[in-house]
């Protein structure tokens, strides 16, 4: 149903096999509740989770029972990664996060929106993205993090594991270069989140992302340019030397010094410098750097600013590079 829905495209890569999964989280979670409840002993308890084995065990009156409460979730699921500013399944940091993330919604219902629980399932998503907790063998994690972070919404002092596992470090700024990492699309995101502005229009880029207005990740200094300065392409062609920009922004940008390519846009779009710069500084950017094609110093001020973006979405600190 939410394939119908252009709201909702972020789920357009969810397969009937995650639709199982998040069903038999939440059958197997009850079965495990009814159990404990009864005074069974815990070390018998039926477990929670999701692999092959549990789902062809779901009966029909599982399906039945779980199923609406599911597809509900979904939507919520939806919902909750556009507030994190993850709109399409292109910058969806990791497709198998949306399983725990739903039966966590669908178990928690009306508690799931207090400003509390809000905060501590962002701090869980992020720090799952950032930590690139969600990288390999999955099934075993959706069956720690939903009792994890159900019991943490619920006031249980003790975090997730994921949160409590989950390690960012610097150095690993460097190494972000494409989608195919969870934590470059997860940076990309949380600028996004900062209701940044595209340079030449001025525009929300979070608007237009939402409306397809052909936004990607671009190239602060130019690759020619960097090439032209003997800047090693492990190092420009990093997410420190990127932002989200429109493609006629980026077309703008061509192969031009920082310096040369603001100066053009600012006079095509009769933008004042000071404007500009406002633009600028929302990126996590410091203007000045642009204007003086400084990238030595552009690189460690942006490297700074973009590890407390992420020590912030996880709510812990980053290690530093080389521990």
């Amino acid at each position: 149903m939410w394939l119908k829905d252009s709201r909702y495209r972020v789920l357009e890569h969810v397969k009937d096999t995650d639709f199982l999964q998040i069903v038999t989280l939440l059958a197997t979670q009850e079965r495990n509740h009814v159990w404990l409840a009864g005074g069974g002993d815990r070390d018998r308890a039926p477990r929670v989770g999701c692999r092959r084995a549990e789902m062809l065990r779901l009966s029909l009156e599982d399906y039945q029972g779980w199923a609406d409460r599911a597809v509900g979730a979904l939507l919520t699921t939806a919902e909750f990664l556009y507030e994190q500013s993850v709109y399409d399944t292109k910058f969806l940091p990791y497709g198998t996060q949306i399983i725990p993330l739903a039966a966590i919604f669908a178990t928690l219902g009306e508690e799931a929106k207090t400003p509390s629980a809000r905060e501590k399932i962002s701090r869980w998503f992020w720090c799952g993205i950032l930590g690139e907790m969600y990288g390999g063998s999955t099934e075993s994690r959706f069956a720690r993090d939903l009792p994890d972070v159900v019991a943490w919404v619920r006031g249980k002092p003790s975090v997730p594991r994921t949160v409590e596992e989950a390690q960012f470090s610097a150095g690993r700024l460097e190494t972000l270069r494409t989608r195919n990492s969870a934590a470059y699309k997860g940076i990309y995101a949380l600028l996004l989140k900062r209701d940044i502005s595209d340079w030449r229009t001025g525009a929300n880029i979070k608007a237009d992302t939402y409306f397809d207005h052909a936004i990607d990740i671009h190239h602060l200094f130019p690759q020619k340019w960097c090439e032209d300065q003997g800047i090693p392409r492990d190092r420009y062609d990093g997410i420190v030397n990127k932002t989200p920009l429109s493609a006629k922004t980026n077309r703008s940008i061509g192969g031009r010094a920082p310096s040369s390519y603001l100066e053009r846009i600012q006079e095509e779009n009769k933008t004042s410098t000071e404007q500009m710069d406002s633009y600028v500084e929302r990126h996590l950017i410091d203007p000045e750097h642009l204007r003086t094609d400084d990238f030595e110093t552009f690189y460690e001020t942006r490297s700074a600013l973009l590890t407390g973006l992420v020590a912030e979405a996880m709510g812990k600190p980053v290690t530093p590079a080389g521990e």
